[in-house]
């Protein structure tokens, strides 16, 4: 829930997390197919707040979670509800985007969440007091990456390195998107896309989703345990990935 990307290419759209997590945090639950009120949807799911901070719905839509809004910001707890559960309530319905900007997030952690919904990319922001909202470009791909966790000189570093990446790689396979995930970076272990500090705060786990228009597959890695589980399912409604 750390660092997001976003691919486009001719037939596919690529959304891939990486949890930055403290060591100490229970072991999240594999992806799943769970029925919600609005129809399926396939997340990996935490298993302290039962919330999650990716998800597809069989409707084509996506919901990504990073950690904070605009900047850092020191938590005061004990806050309403956990961000994951927030995110589920974002993605249980037709329009997320219209819910984020309709939902009360009162005593909500501050959070950015990544939506794609409808085929339009936006790129939402609650600092806690405050809502941000933004159209993005969904034919270019773009990098988030946690304000929690990295400064301003290290997203900026970050996004040189997919640009870079990007110009070696014009066409990427998930694979490749996967690789990106897991070996790019300076050797500054601190700051490298998977990252480690000390032991404590570490990426625990990287979470991809290859979306068409008729199927939704997540790859998910489990980097404590070195497995991998794939799951997918049907997409029911989208057509013309980006038309």
């Amino acid at each position: 829930m750390c660092t997001v990307t976003y691919i486009p290419s001719e037939n596919s759209i690529y959304l891939t997390s990486n949890r930055d997590e403290k060591n100490l945090r229970a072991e999240a639950i594999y992806p799943a197919v769970y029925k919600h009120a609005s129809g399926r949807l396939l997340f990996p799911k935490d298993a302290t707040a039962g919330g999650t901070w990716i998800a597809t719905h069989e409707n084509g839509n996506v919901v990504v979670l990073l950690n904070g809004g605009i900047v850092k910001h020191d938590p005061v707890p004990p806050y309403r509800r956990s961000r994951g559960l927030i995110l589920l309530d974002l993605i249980d319905g037709n329009n997320p985007f219209l819910t984020f900007n309709t939902l009360n997030l009162r005593n909500i952690e501050p959070f950015t969440v990544v939506i794609l919904d409808d085929k339009k990319l936006y790129e939402c922001r609650w600092d806690g007091s405050d809502k941000y909202s933004s159209s993005k470009n969904n034919s270019e791909p773009h990098i988030w990456s946690s304000v929690t966790l990295y400064s301003n000189e290290i997203i900026a570093k970050r996004e040189t390195w997919f640009k870079e990446w990007l110009g070696n790689h014009p066409f990427p396979t998930q694979e490749d998107i996967l690789l990106f995930h897991q070996f790019t970076g300076d050797g500054d272990t601190r700051n490298d896309l998977l990252m480690n500090r000390d032991g404590e705060m570490l990426t625990v786990s990287i979470t991809s989703i290859k979306l068409e228009d008729s199927s939704s597959r997540m790859h998910y890695l489990d980097l404590r345990n070195n497995k991998t589980s794939v799951s997918e399912f049907k997409i029911k409604k989208i057509t013309g990935m980006l038309k």
